[in-house]
């Protein structure tokens, strides 16, 4: 059962007006995002499949899988894509302390800077669970705190392959921010779905970028 929404309702970017939910534009762009990786099992698999569509994307990757498997998180950074912190071990704000939460994203920066040049300050939290402390003393660290428009919900089992692919092609607008997964348990849905998003988009004239704030 959905808790949350596969459209953020604008209620909810109104309370967080400092957070960034999508990108305002006039011109046919999507901003496809993949959260948990890097992950043997689906990340490159992700990219060979970007690469036929010329589309970039920005890839929320957790610090632990990036030391890892280091090669794949090259791989990310060497096609060009957007890097943004996950946290280094997944953990949800909501129950954990505030400093233990920074050194968190802290400890993850460290495994991003190993394999190229501190260039954003992307993060998105994981389970979406920030507390506003949280948020503001990131903010004060110059992070810009990425939420999204749009959930494919691949992750969750009782989400099918064709609802995963229908929330996003009937959800997204020009700007929106989209959620999918390169980890194993959401593999199933967003291998489904994701080269049909590309397919539709790109033939309905959207260009998919990384996003650059």
């Amino acid at each position: 059962m959905k808790v949350t929404p596969v459209k953020t309702p604008l209620v909810a970017k109104k309370m967080f007006p400092n957070y960034v939910w999508d990108i305002p534009t006039n011109t046919k762009e999507l901003y496809l995002t993949f959260d948990d990786g890097p992950t043997p099992e689906i990340t490159n698999w992700t990219l060979n499949l970007l690469k036929q569509y010329n589309a970039k994307a920005t890839f929320f990757c957790i610090g632990a899988n990036i030391k890892k498997h280091p090669d794949i998180f090259q791989n990310i950074v060497n096609s060009g894509h957007a890097i943004g912190n996950h946290t280094q071990h997944h953990v949800k704000g909501w129950t954990t302390k505030t400093n233990d939460y920074i050194k968190q994203v802290l400890e993850a920066e460290k495994q991003i800077e190993i394999h190229q040049p501190k260039t954003s300050n992307l993060f998105r939290p994981p389970y979406g669970q920030i507390k506003p402390k949280q948020g503001k003393k990131l903010m004060a660290l110059n992070y810009k705190i990425i939420m999204w428009d749009v959930l494919s919900f691949d992750w969750q089992k009782e989400t099918s392959e064709e609802d995963c692919l229908n929330n996003v092609i009937s959800k997204s607008k020009q700007g929106s921010i989209i959620v999918f997964h390169d980890s194993v348990k959401a593999s199933k849905n967003m291998m489904y779905s994701l080269p049909k998003v590309l397919d539709y988009f790109s033939k309905e004239g959207y260009e998919f970028k990384p996003l650059s704030i």
